[in-house]
């Protein structure tokens, strides 16, 4: 299992609801994919410009369709990239 842990923080205030519009439509688009095990997008209370997508995918070749996939080409990597900066953190799952 690939587990991701992203940050994304808006360059512009003025974003903001522009970005957690197209994070929401990423979401619903990345939880259909096959090899998608969970995909959920954040907006924190405390920041109201940080984000953080936690993503897990069964396999590296899930992943890697994902990033090939309409949720990723037509709404993350166009759209939402260049509104933010995105610090990504692989994890690993404490049991």
């Amino acid at each position: 299992m690939i587990c991701l842990n992203i940050l994304l923080s808006v360059k512009d205030a003025a974003d903001v609801e522009k970005v957690r519009s197209l994070l929401a439509e990423q979401a619903r688009l990345s939880r259909q994919e096959p090899g998608c095990l969970r995909f959920e997008a954040y907006h924190s209370q405390n920041e109201p410009t940080f984000f953080i997508l936690n993503e897990q995918w069964e396999s590296q070749s899930a992943l890697d369709a994902h990033r090939k996939a309409t949720a990723y080409t037509t709404v993350y990597a166009p759209q939402v990239l260049p509104l933010v900066n995105r610090t990504p953190h692989p994890s690993t799952l404490i049991e």
